[in-house]
This record gives C-alpha cells, sequence and structure tokens, in this order.
C-alpha cells in the first residue's frame, strides 16, 4: 500500500508462501515498467525525504497522513515520483512548513509542554479520548510511549482552553474512575481510517479491517481459507516505529487488535460490508475472486 520505507517486509501469520507469490504478482504488475525504468522519474523514500527537507521519521509520517502519496512499489519498496514531490513542494511551501505539519512529540511530559498543562491534566485528556496519538514507541522498560501531532495540540488548546483549567467533567471522572484508556482503541481507529483512505482496492481494504481483529473473529467472518490468504497477503505492514525486537514487538502487537466488544463488533461489521463489496471483483491477475 506504499506506506513502507525499507525494502523487508516483516512476515505475519498466516501468510503462507501462496499467499506470498499472490502478493509478488499483484505488487509486479502493478509496476509499469516504462515509469519505473526511467532514471530520475521517481526515487526511493531516503532520497525524497532528503528532497523535501524531511528527515525519515518525519517523511514517514506525512506519506502515514497522506501529505506524500507514494506511487507503485518496485521489489517491495515505495518509490515516489518526481512530480508529487514537486506538488508537495507547491503546496506546503518552505520545508519548515511540512516539517511543522509532521512534527510529533512523544510522551506526557512533551506534549504537556505544548499544551501549558502538568503532564497529570494531558495523562487524563488523553486517556479520555480527548487527544488522539498519531504513532507510539516501545521503551526500553516495555512500555508503551504515545506520539501526538504537536499542531494538534496546539489547535486543541485554542479550541477547547475550558479544558485546559477546569475540572473533570463528569463523564471523564466516570472513565478515570473504572481505570479507562481510550488511547489505544482511538489511535487503531485513526491508523484504520488513514490506511482505507490510502487505497481504492477492495480485497485491501478488507484486509485493512481484517488486521484489527482477532484471529477467531477474522475465521469466523471469512470461513474460506483461500481468502483469509488474500487477506493475510495484502494485510498492511506494521506502522513505522513498531519495533523488532521480539519483547517489544509482543508489547506493541496487542496495540494493534481491537479488544472491546464493540470496538470488534463495529470492525467486524466494516469486514463483513467490504468483504461484499470485494467478492466477485477482478483482481490484479486478472482472475474473478481471490486468487
Amino acid at each position: 500500500m506504499g506506506t513502507v520505507l525499507r525494502s523487508d517486509v516483516a512476515e505475519r501469520p498466516g501468510v503462507d508462501a501462496a499467499g506470498t507469490a499472490a502478493k509478488t504478482v499483484a505488487v509486479a504488475a502493478a509496476v509499469d515498467p516504462l515509469v519505473d525504468g526511467c532514471a530520475g522519474a521517481s526515487v526511493g523514500g531516503v532520497q525524497a525525504a532528503g528532497e523535501l527537507g524531511l528527515s525519515r521519521s518525519e517523511f514517514a509520517r506525512a506519506v502515514q497522513l497522506g501529505i506524500v502519496r507514494a506511487g507503485p512499489a518496485a521489489g517491495g519498496a515505495a518509490r515516489y515520483a518526481r512530480t508529487e514531490l514537486d506538488r508537495v513542494r507547491a503546496a506546503e511551501g518552505p520545508p519548515a512548513a511540512l516539517r511543522g505539519r509532521v512534527e510529533a512529540v512523544a510522551g506526557a511530559e512533551a506534549a504537556a509542554a505544548v499544551l501549558g498543562v502538568g503532564p497529570s491534566r494531558f495523562t487524563r485528556l488523553a486517556r479520555c479520548g480527548h487527544l488522539i496519538p498519531v504513532g507510539y514507541r516501545i521503551n526500553r522498560y516495555r512500555a508503551v510511549v504515545w506520539l501526538y501531532l504537536a499542531g494538534e495540540l496546539r489547535e486543541f488548546a485554542a479550541r477547547e482552553p475550558g479544558a485546559l483549567r477546569t475540572a473533570a467533567p463528569p463523564a471523564d471522572r466516570e472513565l478515570m474512575a473504572a481505570k479507562a484508556d481510550l488511547r489505544p482503541r482511538k489511535w487503531r481507529g485513526r491508523h484504520v481510517g488513514l490506511l482505507l483512505r490510502g487505497t481504492a482496492d477492495p480485497w485491501e481494504q478488507a484486509a485493512v479491517l481484517a488486521s484489527v481483529l482477532p484471529e477467531d473473529v477474522v475465521r469466523d467472518a471469512v470461513p474460506d481459507p483461500a481468502e483469509r490468504i488474500v487477506l493475510a497477503a495484502l494485510g498492511p505492514p506494521p506502522p513505522y516505529g513498531h519495533p523488532r525486537t521480539p519483547v517489544a514487538a509482543a508489547v506493541a502487537e496487542r496495540l494493534l487488535r481491537a479488544e472491546a466488544p464493540e470496538e470488534v463488533h463495529w470492525y467486524r461489521t466494516g469486514l463483513d460490508s467490504a468483504l461484499a463489496g470485494a467478492r466477485g471483483q477482478s483482481k490484479p491477475t486478472g482472475e474473478r475472486g481471490p486468487t
């Protein structure tokens, strides 16, 4: 789906050789050999980031947010057309303006400083769903460190000045009394929404929704093993910054799956709808239905 900067694709449970082959064929068929073979027509992620004046992480955020649109992948790595980089420069202006849009802060203390409040108030606002993370990191203590867009924090401060000064409303007090934490759910909603907007392919859209559901729910929703292979092969890679070390990855994996029954039901309903539209659609190989 064009959002990874590296050429290696992490293996995902449930993807066998047939599923991997199907994805490889689909990707190869999507690459325009005339454009890909023309020197200078497109560049890799590292070069694209440099030409836009962004660091690797800033560029990944720009791609994630849809500010920079990836072209067809080549060999598993996204490529970025020169015309797309020109469009971004014309739309965003100087590199500093683009960096401002993708600037992210990590952790409660840094985010609270942007809002001008104490870390405890910020944590309450975030846990109660008023502020939506844009990403995460797992620190050396295996704790989740949430990332927030600095621009969104400033917009919230300007829009909701009372939330920064007044006592917590009853709804927030109930959530805190129940030890609720809406950050993972809010992040998943944002993540899924961005992925869905990044593709018009009905099977890829179904794969995005399946990727956040527990495996038993996916098996129940998709009883055909061939369809499950396709969904697994087309599923999105872990988001940028997802840890590779097994211990940290185990912590992060829990963030990728819906947990609460109502959240699971929401994504299951979306998957059912997406599959209804995807079944019978032409695949990149030209065949009907899953391959």
